[in-house]
């Protein structure tokens, strides 16, 4: 059974920084995108990032463009988001979700393994 475990959310102020990580655990990780994806109260769920797990090419939508930073590290089998600059309308529940996206800013949000989520919250 994969496992998908995020961590790294919390209540920050506008204009902070946060780092998400999410590990994963018994996935074959060749050819495997990994997809953030955040959910606001209220409203569908997002796909801001996707990262090829192979050669680590990316994407961003726009929201996040030149805010966010999606990497991995193949040896901790782990996926990060660095989130800077925050702002009050970035709030939302993160997920972590392996197979859920491609880099060509395809975002399949039933798809793939998903974690529990993290809560990231800025005030304004």
């Amino acid at each position: 059974q994969v496992q998908v475990v995020e961590s790294g959310g919390g209540l920050v102020q506008a204009g902070g920084s946060l780092r998400l990580s999410c590990i994963v655990s018994r996935l074959n990780f060749r050819d495997v995108y990994m997809g953030w994806v955040r959910q606001a109260p209220g409203k569908e769920r997002e796909g801001i990032s996707c990262i090829r797990w192979t050669g680590g090419s990316t994407h961003y939508s726009d929201s996040v463009k030149g805010r966010f930073t999606i990497s991995r590290d193949n040896a901790k089998n782990t996926a990060y988001l660095q989130m800077n600059s925050l702002k009050a309308e970035d709030t939302a529940m993160y997920y972590c979700a392996a197979g859920s996206c491609r880099t060509d800013g395809s975002y399949y949000k039933n798809a793939g393994f998903w974690g529990q989520g993290t809560q990231v919250t800025v005030s304004p």
